[in-house]
């Protein structure tokens, strides 16, 4: 990966930091013909994904209540998504490069809407459980083919970090919305309402996708699926996943979590094996060489985990302490959601040319650990606008730099015919982590609060904790992210068709 040392875009032939030099030399444009159409309907794409992950646990209780779920068995509506999604990204997105991203959004698009439906009319737990299971697997070949669609669209990186900004700012706008909206509906339409808005939405998604995204070009993806690295890098992934949440409700050194935790190491170690002495292999290791993009999923993981236990705890902070309902602590997010995506669309493109993906890196992540740290003073009579307020925007604001940053470095100079998979390495970072940060932290925060402690004694741990990640990653950015290099430094090996 190629990172010049100029600061800005001067007229003197030489581009900003992290602008690719092929493209400067071959004068590439912004982007393809009907790329607004291709953002309008990637970024939908990932908002109803967003969306759905999180509407459904507003709906919880009553779902619990009217099938007769036990507390056990209903964390399988949350957990049969995530295992499912988080386990088949990096084989759905290799199956977007060799079927095309355009068939595989239509395929995966219409999977999720069915079994949208078929969860919407459940009249069994286990009918449910196993909607949300193939919704998951749907959403793990939408994710991947929506990025694919959009690198392939937009060419140059500052054309592409403004269009990742706001495929980024959709996937914070439709979590927001999932709260707010899981709760109107829920509370005036039922529980199964919160699946059934999904099908129509797809229908007009799906038609639209057929008519204004560009045709897949034959053989542009040649070759097949690895079916030995898919199926250990998806059983690998979901034995983390299940080990996980198998841990945070019956503790790290039970069997149930203990043993598929032990699995996911040795089955990571197996495709590791199997991806080295495969002629064809559904990860090539050569993605990884790049001292930036290697960098850039670390930052996922890492960031990932803190996101999700920021929202995850603060959610629980409002209702469980302060009191509100899951409305109005929908609507107390708003302001952080609003400012990712304005951050995302709006600052992010203009700092990158000007401070360099390394930079802006760093930036982002001085706000998000300075948010964790203002979180971190929560107690039980803090208030929204003086505690809370402040802390969810500053790690806003660091969430809507670091995101499109990551995206840009994890994506750029990537073969043509390995965008889709790239685009699922940065979804699989984030959702990984995700996962891990999640469940640690929590942990962490249940054993502070013990039996009679408060909760808010817990949350504010967690989010010290977490600060203290952030300052872990800003170190490994800083030591392992590549500094700039001359605008005609190619490193060896660099495809000079890369966009």
């Amino acid at each position: 990966m190629t990172h010049p040392t100029s600061e800005s875009l001067p007229a003197s032939g030489r581009v900003g930091p992290d602008v690719r030099p092929d493209a400067a030399r071959n004068g590439a444009g912004p982007a393809t013909a009907g790329a607004g159409w291709v953002l309008i309907l990637a970024a939908a794409a990932q908002f109803v994904l967003q969306l759905d992950f999180s509407i459904i646990n507003v709906a919880l209780p009553a779902i619990q209540r009217q099938l007769g779920f036990t507390a056990a068995g209903l964390q399988w509506v949350v957990t049969g998504y995530a295992l499912t999604y988080g386990a088949l990204l990096l084989a759905g997105g290799r199956a977007a490069d060799l079927i095309g991203r355009r068939r595989a959004l239509l395929i995966g698009l219409t999977a999720f809407g069915l079994s949208s439906l078929t969860g919407g009319l459940a009249t069994s737990g286990l009918m449910l459980v196993v909607s949300r299971l193939f919704q998951g697997a749907s959403a793990a070949l939408v994710a991947p083919g929506a990025l694919g669609v959009l690198t392939d669209a937009y060419t140059t990186p500052q054309a592409r970090a403004h269009a990742l900004g706001v495929f980024q700012g959709s996937s914070a706008a439709g979590a927001t919305a999932g709260i707010v909206l899981g709760g109107v509906l829920t509370e005036y339409l039922g529980w199964r309402s919160v699946l059934l808005v999904n099908p129509p939405v797809i229908v007009v998604l799906a038609w639209l996708m057929a008519r204004k995204l560009p045709a897949d070009r034959p053989g542009s993806a040649a070759g097949r699926l690895d079916l030995p690295g898919a199926a250990l890098a998806t059983t690998g992934a979901g034995a983390l996943i299940y080990g996980l949440g198998e841990g945070q409700q019956r503790g790290f050194g039970s069997a149930q979590s203990f043993g598929p935790l032990l699995a996911a190491v040795l089955l990571t170690g197996g495709f590791v094996l199997v991806e080295r002495r495969s002629a064809e292999p559904m990860l090539p290791l050569t993605l990884l060489r790049d001292r930036a993009r290697r960098t850039a999923l670390v930052v996922m993981v890492l960031l990932g985990g803190v996101v999700a236990a920021y929202v995850y705890f603060v959610s629980l902070y409002l209702q469980r302490v302060r009191g509100m309902s899951t409305l109005l602590t929908g609507l107390a997010l708003v302001p952080a959601t609003a400012i990712v995506m304005a951050v995302s669309v709006l600052l992010t493109r203009r700092l990158q040319p000007r401070l360099g993906l390394r930079r802006t890196l760093l930036v982002a992540l001085a706000f998000v650990g300075g948010g964790q740290l203002w979180l971190s003073t929560l107690t039980a009579h803090s208030a929204y606008a003086t505690h809370v307020l402040p802390g969810i925007v500053l790690t806003a604001i660091g969430m809507g730099l670091a995101f499109p940053t990551s995206s840009v470095a994890i994506t750029s100079d990537v073969p043509t015919a390995q965008r889709g998979l790239a685009g699922s390495m940065f979804v699989t970072a984030q959702q990984l982590g995700s996962a891990v940060g999640l469940a640690v932290l929590a942990t962490i925060a249940a054993a502070r609060t013990g039996d009679a402690g408060s909760p808010a004694d817990g949350y504010a741990l967690s989010y010290l904790v977490a600060a203290g990640v952030v300052v872990l990653t800003a170190i490994a950015v800083a030591v392992l992210f590549p500094p700039s290099k001359p605008a005609g430094a190619t490193a060896p090996g660099t495809d000079t068709n890369r966009a």
